[in-house]
């Protein structure tokens, strides 16, 4: 615009000036007066015609300039309103960085905003799905009881506690998922040695480790760090879950350090690993590594997402990565300072 400004004021004052050089040549006859005479007006007029019209045009050049990118995205929002989460605003490319920016930003927010959609249909329909199994297990078995299909035994009523028992853990690791997207995870943050949380853990589900034929090796250094105990321990026990579903009868290794300014949790297994570059997909909710096993015996594909969504609430994160043929959960925090 400073450009525009001054190319017109350069016109108009050369203009001008050129005039009055030419003046004498232009009317050699006239006599000279301070008065303005009838080409004095048509010749303003003409350069001011020239001037303006130089500034219409220019302006306008700049303006579709800014005009295009708006109406590109305005298009995609309009897209977007009307249910299609594929719309994406066309990349123009301008003489200002900043609309090429802002498309590149609403392109991306756009993807992110798709995505999103897409994970909640998917979840909607899993969350359905992983209810069910339970619920009409537990409907099957309730209605042989009242019709005396069943004859009442403490072994049935056990395996009904035990759908019972699935269903809560669903809805409790639903339930941390929506507060940690949210942003609304309570946390009861105090002094915490992950080694110490480690042992108390592992000395819980022994027999259960045991059962399923899995070594336990413990490489617990001395790890302190600000965060709600009860919270690590649902890390842990959903860890060594998923180990005991995906890995039985391997060899895992538990190893708890501290830098600087992060603590570390691992655990490795020499199980069968994870398929090849479906590291990234470990941590989406309901995601299984075989997506032919059933609840059961695939667990309901929430304990890493629950995970990640607990480390990320305390500061820090989770990573899982093929280890030498198995798997290595990482998980690490800030530490107490």
């Amino acid at each position: 615009m400073s450009v525009l400004t001054l190319s017109a004021f350069a016109v108009m004052f050369f203009g001008v000036m050129a005039y009055w050089q030419l003046y004498d040549w232009l009317f050699p006859d006239a006599p000279y007066s301070d008065k303005w005479t009838a080409g004095d007006f048509v010749t303003l007029g003409l350069i001011l015609s020239i001037g303006l019209t130089t500034a219409v045009l220019a302006g306008w050049r700049l303006a579709q300039s800014v005009i295009r990118p708006l109406k590109s995205i305005a298009k995609a929002v309009r897209a977007i309103a009307g249910g299609d989460f594929s719309a994406r605003a066309e990349t123009i490319h301008s003489p200002f960085g900043e609309a090429e920016s802002l498309i590149a930003d609403f392109n991306a927010m756009a993807a992110r905003l798709e995505n999103a959609e897409i994970e909640l249909r998917y979840s909607n329909s899993a969350i359905a799905h992983e209810l069910r199994t339970p619920l009409t297990i537990l409907r099957g078995r309730l209605q042989g009881l009242a019709d005396g299909v069943f004859t009442p035994a403490p072994e049935i009523y056990r395996r009904l506690l035990a759908h019972v028992e699935d269903l809560a853990r669903i809805v409790e690791d639903l339930r941390v998922l929506g507060l940690s997207n949210a942003g609304q995870l309570e946390l009861k943050l105090d002094r915490v040695d992950l080694a110490e949380e480690v042992d108390a853990v592992t000395a819980s589900v022994d027999q259960d480790l045991s059962g399923s034929g899995i070594i336990l090796k413990r490489d617990l250094g001395r790890a302190i760090t600000f965060a709600d105990r009860a919270r690590i321990r649902q890390v842990l026990f959903a860890v060594l879950d998923n180990v005991c579903r995906y890995a039985p009868k391997s060899t895992v290794v538990i190893q708890t350090r501290q830098t600087r300014d992060r603590v570390f949790l691992r655990c490795s297994d020499s199980g069968p690993g994870l398929p090849r570059g479906s590291e990234n997909r470990a941590f989406e909710r309901f995601w299984r590594a075989e997506e032919s096993r059933a609840r059961v015996s695939g667990g309901s594909g929430l304990g890493l997402s629950v995970v990640q969504a607990i480390a990320r609430a305390h500061g820090g994160d989770a990573t899982v990565a093929n280890d030498n043929g198995g798997t290595s959960i990482e998980i690490w925090l800030p530490a107490a300072t």
